[in-house]
């Protein structure tokens, strides 16, 4: 059976495990901007975590079937029509052949995850079939999804109906709070991280999210040596404005390194969209490897092979 684009909104990227292991070589991680999502709507339909999805940007997106399946949309809230139905999110829904499925545009976060009780076909490179836009490589022919488009989809079954537990499903807003740990440049009694508002951006995409707010004077006045740069870095430019990195930024970066995003909060990064407004608050080594153990803990309870 397969999977046509009828509409593929701002843009729509197939989405799966992340590439580890070549940061060295400079390729990004890429994979899921928001993985946690994704890997919620893979366990509605009965797929491992990190199996193909459809990441959709903001929405509104439309797709038809061929065939009879079931699908599961995670991520972002947005309306969803199958045939003018109105349907829920984070639970599976019944497609039948020939029906349209209708996502509209996502009211808050960035990203909405559509996985299939199935395997969508797509390119693998590098030990995973991630698409990476700036290369070109993985997904469907290394590129977003355009109208038109067709994806095969191979392994059809039929999966219990079942819907995301409410502690995993709780509603994003327009500002979030972000656990940080001291970047290697963060400057020690200089920069009151706790009690500081910033926004994001318009300069948004899957390689980073551009911060302004009131970074510490001098911070990104100079260039460093470079280093290596991980997602959910906050840097800062010459100009005074930080930057955070997603899965698709650069491996390595010469601008001073002042916070990192704790693994625990980092799939929070997919669902930034510009105007949003962060909070950086600031915590030990210690302080985020029991945010991560316990956050773990929680969704391993409902998506077992699902990682951080």
């Amino acid at each position: 059976m397969s999977l046509r684009v009828i509409d593929p909104g701002i843009q729509c990227t197939v989405q799966a495990a992340p590439r580890l292991g070549y940061r060295h070589a400079g390729v990004p991680y890429g994979g899921a901007a928001d993985p946690l999502s994704m890997a919620l709507a893979n366990r509605l339909c009965g797929n491992p975590a990190d199996a193909p999805c459809l990441e959709i940007a903001y929405g509104p997106a439309s797709f038809a079937f061929d065939s009879p399946v079931q699908v599961a949309l995670t991520g972002a809230p947005a309306s969803v029509r199958v045939m003018g139905a109105t349907k829920d999110m984070h639970a599976l829904l019944e497609i039948g052949a020939g029906d349209v499925l209708e996502i509209g545009a996502a009211s808050t976060g960035s990203r909405i995850y559509l996985a299939v009780a199935g395997e969508i076909a797509a390119e693998s490179f590098l030990g995973s079939q991630s698409t990476y836009v700036p290369a070109r490589f993985g997904g469907h022919q290394g590129r977003a999804l355009a109208k038109g488009d067709e994806l095969a989809i191979t392994s059809v079954r039929r999966v219990p109906f079942t819907a995301t537990p409410a502690e995993l499903s709780l509603p994003l807003s327009h500002s979030f709070a972000l656990r940080v740990v001291p970047g290697p440049d963060f400057p020690e009694g200089a920069f009151d991280v706790n009690s500081s508002v910033y926004h994001v951006s318009r300069r948004l995409s899957r390689m980073g999210a551009e911060i302004e707010g009131p970074f510490p004077p001098r911070a990104g006045a100079g260039l460093k040596p470079s280093a290596a740069v991980f997602p959910g870095a906050l840097q800062v430019t010459p100009q005074g404005r930080g930057y955070l990195l997603l899965p698709d930024g650069q491996t390595t970066g010469g601008y001073p390194h002042l916070l990192q995003v704790i693994r625990a909060d980092r799939h929070l990064l997919g669902q930034l969209r510009p105007g949003d407004s962060l909070r950086f608050l600031l915590r030990s080594q210690a302080e985020a490897e029991a945010a991560l153990r316990a956050k773990q803990a929680l969704i391993a309870a409902w998506v077992t092979d699902f990682r951080l």
